[in-house]
């Protein structure tokens, strides 16, 4: 069996500030590895408006915060998933979820595909991701030693054939670093993420901002992992705090054999910019 945590917490304006709450909860961690943490959307810079985070975008492969997590993984032995960063992309920036592994090195990028342009009955009200935000281009399912890592961020969840073409691609589990909002996330967090991984007979790894930010922005939490058969492994229920579970590949291939879906399944799906 191998280790995956989430990690949640509400995080501010300053990227030295995030940091510095991020070292003190791997300290939480269990000592088991090889472990895979993964961390919330938007992780290290959060709120003050998309433009905020375009004038933080650092260059592919270099800046503090990429620095900062390579440091991390290499110091605690961790495969992690940096939440997204934003990375330059022109004129706007990406929101990239980059992997990192227990040396420091950067083993995969995805770039979010689906940006939240959405109306919402909260304080914030409309949200133009796109705006600020270039959309990915790329489906990304990564190696490790959990596993293929299939990867996605946010609003992805709300798009099933981004994670059925993950799925046909070869994936055992999916990330999800998220900042979903209070009002979307109470309505639609938890039967989403246990549909995805039904259906696709995946582990879900989904941590979430959570609780009210600096800028008054709220998100919804309860960070969760969930089995291929649907079952909440661990949920984070508070705004702060750590959730690890020990994956069981042989559950994993027991689901697929005792019910071949993806042998089954009629219907392929392709990402439309392939």
């Amino acid at each position: 069996m191998t280790q995956v945590s989430v990690i949640q917490w509400t995080s501010g304006n300053e990227p030295e500030e995030n940091i510095a709450q991020l070292k003190r909860l791997i300290q939480l961690l269990p000592a088991e590895r090889p472990q895979l943490v993964v961390l919330p959307e938007a992780f290290a810079s959060f709120g003050a408006g998309e433009s905020n985070q375009l004038q933080r975008a650092e260059q592919p492969g270099q800046g503090p915060i990429q620095e900062a997590i390579a440091d991390l993984a290499r110091t605690h032995k961790l495969w992690i998933v940096a939440g997204t960063i934003p990375l330059q992309a022109g004129e706007r920036y990406a929101g990239a979820s980059l992997l990192f592994d227990d040396q420091g090195e950067q083993r995969a990028r995805y770039d979010k595909i689906h940006l939240f342009d959405a109306t919402v009955e909260d304080g914030t009200g409309s949200y133009q991701e796109s705006r600020y935000t270039k959309p990915g281009e790329e489906l990304v399912v990564a190696e490790s030693p959990f596993g293929r890592i299939g990867m996605a961020v946010c609003y992805d969840l709300r798009f099933p054939e981004q994670f059925r073409a993950l799925r046909q691609a070869g994936a055992d589990i999916i990330v999800l670093p998220s900042a979903f909002t209070r009002v979307t996330g109470r309505a639609h967090w938890q039967p989403l993420l246990q549909a995805r991984a039904i259906e696709n007979q995946c582990y879900m790894i989904a941590p979430n901002q959570g609780g009210e930010h600096p800028d008054g922005r709220e998100t919804w939490g309860h960070s969760m992992i969930i089995d291929p058969w649907g079952k909440i492994c661990t949920e984070i229920s508070s705004d702060i705090g750590v959730g690890s579970v020990r994956l069981d590949t042989s559950s994993l291939e027991k689901v697929r054999r005792r019910m071949p879906v993806d042998a089954h399944n009629q219907f392929k799906v392709k990402f439309k910019n392939a």
